[in-house]
């Protein structure tokens, strides 16, 4: 009984200690002709390359370089069925969308212009999906929770030298740190897809540190656990309303989507290399399948898994 007792305790102990570390903040609101509410639940995921908070010597390891403002490496979303399995759907960062007030630019613009609110907006309005929920995290938080995961093990099927990125890896499964992660998701310029590859070398990793997260390894280990769930809490920002009980939600359709259970897909496109003049290369989504899959999402049908290529 008393262990019970003391267990019981250190539970509810970490849970207070979880909750007083989540951060928030102002991601989404209503405007006149917001998406209705849906079934089941929608994050908004995005990778932010603020380099705020770090130092020179920090910026030089990396390779983040000295841009000033804030953009978005990474835009996902993550839709959480009430009854079947969640689905991730990479939204490439170079695609070609409106922006409420800002016209026709890339998505990833939206952030640069007006932060996570506009970003959101512009997301709702592509997609037509109401957002309940919204995460992000940056440069430096990525590198500590890899680190505190213990790294990452990735498998590049080609050898990979990106000098932009500061990556500079052999083929095959290794293990990857914080920095080289990093690389690893933010590299495009060597790649003949462009954003297309990045994208998918993001689910890549993602699925890579969802799994490490949900491994008996640091699971069973209150040594990785509680720097893991730090580290993570530190690094993140999510909406106003999310709670301790919205993240669990989140972690465990993640978990879902690292463990092959969940769907794992990217906007259909019809041209990854648009020029619309003015805005460089752009990302070009299939209108029709695009629209048929958000229709998919907004009515919690299950989502086909993409067909892996053949060979």
């Amino acid at each position: 009984m008393l262990l019970l007792l003391v267990l019981l305790l250190l539970v509810g102990g970490f849970l207070f200690w979880v909750n007083s570390k989540i951060r928030h903040i102002d991601a989404l609101g209503d405007y006149e002709g917001r998406p209705a509410a849906t079934p089941g639940q929608d994050w908004l995921l995005v990778g932010s390359d603020s380099r705020e908070g770090l130092t020179r010597a920090e910026r030089a390891k990396l390779r983040t370089g000295q841009a000033k403002g804030r953009r978005t490496d990474t835009i996902m979303l993550m839709h959480i069925s009430e009854n079947g399995a969640p689905v991730l759907v990479s939204l490439p960062r170079d695609s070609y969308v409106p922006i409420p007030g800002r016209g026709r630019n890339k998505l990833n613009a939206a952030y640069a212009f007006g932060g996570p609110k506009l970003l959101a907006r512009t997301v709702e309005g592509a997609t037509g999906i109401r957002l309940d929920h919204y995460m992000e995290i940056g440069f430096d938080g990525f590198v500590k929770v890899v680190d505190a995961a213990g790294g990452v093990r990735l498998c590049p099927e080609k050898a990979i030298k990106d000098d932009k990125a500061g990556l500079d890896v052999g083929a095959g499964c290794q293990q990857f740190e914080g920095p080289t992660a990093l690389g690893y998701v933010r590299a495009r310029s060597f790649d003949p897809k462009g954003d297309l590859g990045r994208v998918e070398r993001q689910q890549e990793f993602l699925g890579a540190l969802m799994g490490k997260a949900a491994s008996p390894g640091v699971l069973l280990n209150p040594f990785r656990l509680v720097p893991f769930t730090g580290a993570a809490l530190d690094a993140i920002a999510v909406d106003q309303d999310s709670g301790l009980i919205d993240l669990a939600r989140f972690g465990l359709a993640m978990r879902s989507i690292a463990g092959d259970k969940g769907v794992t897909t990217t906007v259909p496109v019809s041209d990854p290399d648009f020029r619309p003049g003015g805005v460089g290369s752009t990302v070009r989504w299939n209108r029709e399948e695009a629209l048929r899959l958000f229709e998919l999402l907004k009515t919690d049908q299950p989502v086909p898994k993409p067909e892996l290529p053949s060979g």
